[in-house]
């Protein structure tokens, strides 16, 4: 993974040049951005097992043969698990986030996810329908709307926007790599 400096740096090298020009306005929109994202990424981890509570709630709530005998999460441990998943795809959605790269999350998280869940029998429509949850949960609190908490992201709502869709297409990212 190469956060926004490493690949100005990198990118420069290539060419045999210093870091200047588009390189370096990238980076001073980069750091402009920075509390923002640290903002968001607040949000999400502050709200982080409320969320994905929800979203498994959520999916037993609309498929309520889940938690009956033979159901994906009918027992204890089951139930965990599907926590502990859904914990782990919003903590790497919020590294990515924060570093404004996907790379981490596709490598160390959603790589090779789809086939894991299929092994284990893991239905891929349930689990994606739970980062859906988790993505309009998510959204809500980066961009302001969460009823839960009120609080200003940013003086400027078309950057609040756009690190809305940002966090939106994150999700987006594990959904198609689950699905």
């Amino acid at each position: 993974m190469l956060d926004a400096f490493s690949r100005a740096v990198v990118g420069a090298d290539s060419k045999g040049a210093f870091v200047g020009g588009t390189e370096l306005d990238s980076l001073k929109q980069f750091i402009e951005a920075g509390n923002r994202r640290l903002d968001a990424v607040n949000f999400i981890a502050s709200n982080a097992s409320c969320i994905v509570s929800d979203a498994v709630a959520g999916i037993c709530c609309e498929n309520p043969g889940m938690t009956a005998p033979g159901g994906g999460v009918y027992t204890n441990r089951k139930m965990a698990a599907c926590l502990r998943d859904g914990e782990i795809i919003l903590r790497y959605i919020t590294y990515a986030l924060l570093t404004g790269d996907a790379s981490v999350l596709n490598d160390r998280c959603l790589n090779g996810l789809k086939e894991t869940y299929s092994a284990l029998g893991v239905p891929a429509g349930n689990a994606a329908r739970a980062v859906n949850i988790m993505k309009a949960a998510a959204v809500a609190f980066v961009g302001n709307t969460a009823s839960q908490r009120k609080m200003n992201v940013t003086e400027n709502p078309a950057a609040c926007q756009s690190l809305v869709a940002e966090t939106a297409s994150y999700f987006d990212t594990a959904v198609a790599a689950i699905s």
